[in-house]
């Protein structure tokens, strides 16, 4: 099996969830499946110092720009006020997305998404409480709520914080296999929460 590298990015005032959920989904299925399924890394402008949200502070293994290639992208959300306004930010974001085989948000992520181009036209969604402002910021978009994740093919999106989990493990069933998602799920002791009326 070909090993899949995974990047995470973080940023100040990131959702802690939003980044740990998926960095222990797939982290977890490597450790469950014995083989190096997927390497996970995390990826921060400023790598040495990253303060999530609520005063967590992280340290990523990567700066931008100087990385090893990625297969699939995870952009969590949080507090994205500053990440929107942050160029460096929004053209890795985009860079990284075009490059990419798979690119996915979590919760608020999808605005940095949005913001980057990576998303335009398609059906995604996000936290229920940031539908509002999604719609508005962004009308070309279909965004949908009462979903935990919308997969477009490439683009994958999910709803808010511990959807991400729901979603990540999704994709370790798209890139892996339902057997090592479901082994992945009982090993987290996570009841892995189906999607109700999938968008199309």
């Amino acid at each position: 099996m070909i090993t899949q590298r995974v990047a995470i990015l973080l940023f100040d005032n990131v959702e802690v969830l939003d980044f740990a959920g998926p960095y222990e989904v797939f982290t977890t299925a490597t450790r469950v499946a014995q083989q190096p399924v997927f390497e996970v890394m995390t990826v921060a402008a400023e790598p040495d110092a990253v303060r999530a949200r609520a005063g967590l502070v992280v340290r990523a293994d990567y700066a931008l720009h100087a990385h090893p290639p990625v297969d699939l992208l995870i952009v969590p959300g949080g507090v994205v006020t500053a990440a929107l306004a942050s160029p460096a930010l929004i053209d890795w974001i985009a860079e990284v997305a075009s490059q990419s085989r798979l690119t996915a948000s979590v919760c608020t992520g999808a605005f940095l998404l949005a913001k980057a181009g990576v998303i335009d036209t398609q059906t995604v969604t996000t936290h229920w409480e940031d539908i509002d402002d999604l719609r508005a910021g962004w009308p070309s978009l279909r965004v949908v709520d009462g979903v935990r994740w919308v997969d477009q093919g490439r683009i994958v999106t999910s709803a808010g914080i511990s959807a991400g989990i729901d979603m990540s493990l999704h994709l370790v069933e798209r890139c892996a296999g339902r057997e090592l998602a479901l082994r992945t799920a009982r090993q987290m002791d996570f009841d892995w929460t189906g999607n109700p009326e999938a968008a199309p």
